[in-house]
């Protein structure tokens, strides 16, 4: 039976986190008024980029979302980072670095 993580331990793993996911927020909160934007004008090529790379994010964070629900995942979901770096979203990844 896997782990079933403590309140404790996800609190750490927030607090970690911290400056990643407030970034990942920021650049969604960017993607949505860009995408509310290209409804009443043409988006320039840079605006058009940005939301891009976004959605792109998004897609590859479902995957991952996917593997750490499977039963073992929150044991697969690391190993797999270290195998495939690109699975992370682009905060995530810049942390890194």
């Amino acid at each position: 039976m896997p782990k079933v993580p403590k309140v404790e331990d996800i609190k750490i793993l927030l607090r970690r986190n911290k400056k990643s996911l407030l970034q990942e927020l920021r650049q969604s909160k960017e993607a949505m008024s860009l995408i509310k934007k290209s409804t009443r004008t043409s988006l320039t090529d840079l605006e058009k980029d940005k939301i891009k790379i976004h959605l792109l994010d998004i897609c590859k964070s479902v995957p991952a979302l996917a593997i750490f629900l499977l039963p073992g995942g929150t044991l697969l979901l690391p190993i797999l980072i270290k195998l495939i770096p690109d699975i992370l979203p682009s905060a995530f990844r810049d942390q890194e670095n």
